[in-house]
């Protein structure tokens, strides 16, 4: 199915994490957003966090709906704390050459252990 920006996808993942088609470990919910664990997780605490609707990407979420994109923010500082996260790491990938497996945009919240720099 082509992608729409804003409409839910057959054939997304996380569209169907956010209908309730496919289960997940869920921490918070808001109108806007949802957070779940990670099912590969790469650091002890790895949270997703996904806007309600479908983006492809972090870039296409901020320029179509920056208030949403703002809302995912907001609520992986929420996670932080209420992991009890002193340092983490927020980040978006984008594209396939950055790690994106799924086309549906979010944020990764890594903490819980020493992360190192560069990044991979």
């Amino acid at each position: 199915m082509a992608d729409e920006s804003g409409t839910p996808q057959d054939d997304c993942l996380f569209c169907k994490i956010v209908a309730k088609q496919i289960p997940a470990t869920i921490l918070r919910e808001t109108d806007t957003t949802l957070a779940f664990r990670d099912i590969n997780p790469q650091a002890p605490t790895h949270v997703l966090v996904i806007p309600k609707v479908h983006h492809p990407d972090a870039a296409s979420l901020a320029a179509a709906e920056p208030g949403v994109a703002a809302d995912v923010l907001r609520e992986a500082g929420e996670i932080a704390v209420e992991e009890k996260l002193d340092s983490y790491r927020v980040i978006f990938n984008t594209g396939s050459g950055a790690g994106q497996t799924v086309f549906h945009a979010h944020a990764h919240i890594l903490g819980g252990r020493g992360l190192q720099w560069p990044p991979g």
